[in-house]
């Protein structure tokens, strides 16, 4: 959805009107999460700032199948070993096969055109910062859900504090609002109630499983993505890149496993 409206910016925006609302919503039905958890939703705050801002430049550089797969698959791999470190998690012999096999699904990703040219650089690195924010956010929140004693009150003030953000940037630059991308205004509203209830899931199963698990399940819509990128969007779709893609997602399985 934030692909498809030319104006980022202003499609982030959207998605941060709907998160302010959905997690105020959300705050007044459950209430504050625990006083222990407080300083991990700041953390993750400012963690999902970064985030965004790497997947609107992800967006604007390069082709959704190729910096999607990349973004996400660079999360599981970081998290599973950061889960082992921070949080005790152990991982099968599976799982660290997995961990291999991602590791050259990404790589292969990159180099999905043969070589990496100098005019793909930028995205490539715009998307493996986002995934490396994706890990920090997910490995912070990880943490920080099981203090909070309730996922979907430690997800609405989440979202009630990094909602506001980027319409305040968008606001604050005084852009001209994009008039020919009003009719996008009901589908940038969706993607942010769409953020706001996956992620709550995603917390929830936080709660209910290993980091590395629940965070590569999670990234197995890398296959998707590569679809929709092909289909919906009219990217160009290579035998490589998909077998990239492929690659991307038998690792992440393996790591579930």
């Amino acid at each position: 959805m934030a692909k498809s409206i030319e104006d980022r910016l202003f499609a982030f925006a959207l998605i941060g009107v709907a998160a302010t609302v959905g997690g105020g919503l959300g705050l007044i039905v459950t209430g504050m999460p625990a006083r222990a958890a407080l300083g991990y939703v700041l953390l993750s705050t400012c963690f999902h700032i970064i985030y965004e801002y790497g997947l609107i430049n992800s967006y604007r550089l390069g082709a959704f199948n190729q910096t999607y797969p990349i973004a996400r698959g660079t999360s599981p791999l970081v998290v599973a070993v950061g889960a082992l470190f921070l949080a005790n998690e152990h991982l099968s012999a599976s799982a660290w096969s997995g961990i291999a096999v991602l590791a050259v699904g990404l790589m292969s990703l990159a180099f999905s055109a043969g070589s990496l040219s100098r005019a793909e650089l930028p995205a490539v690195g715009a998307a493996l910062g986002t995934g490396l924010a994706i890990a920090a956010y997910t490995l912070v929140d990880g943490l920080g859900v099981r203090k909070a004693h309730d996922p979907y009150a430690y997800a609405a003030l989440l979202f009630l504090l990094q909602g506001p953000v980027y319409p305040v940037v968008f606001l604050a630059r005084r852009r001209p609002v994009p008039w020919g991308q009003l009719r996008n205004v009901s589908r940038g509203l969706a993607a942010g109630f769409v953020s706001v209830l996956a992620y709550s899931l995603v917390l929830w199963a936080q709660t209910r499983a290993p980091l590395a698990e629940v965070a590569a399940l999670r990234e197995t819509s890398v296959i998707a993505a590569a679809i929709i990128g092909a289909v919906f969007l009219r990217e160009q779709f290579g035998l490589r890149r998909l077998a990239a893609a492929v690659l991307v997602a038998v690792g992440i399985a393996l790591i579930a496993v």
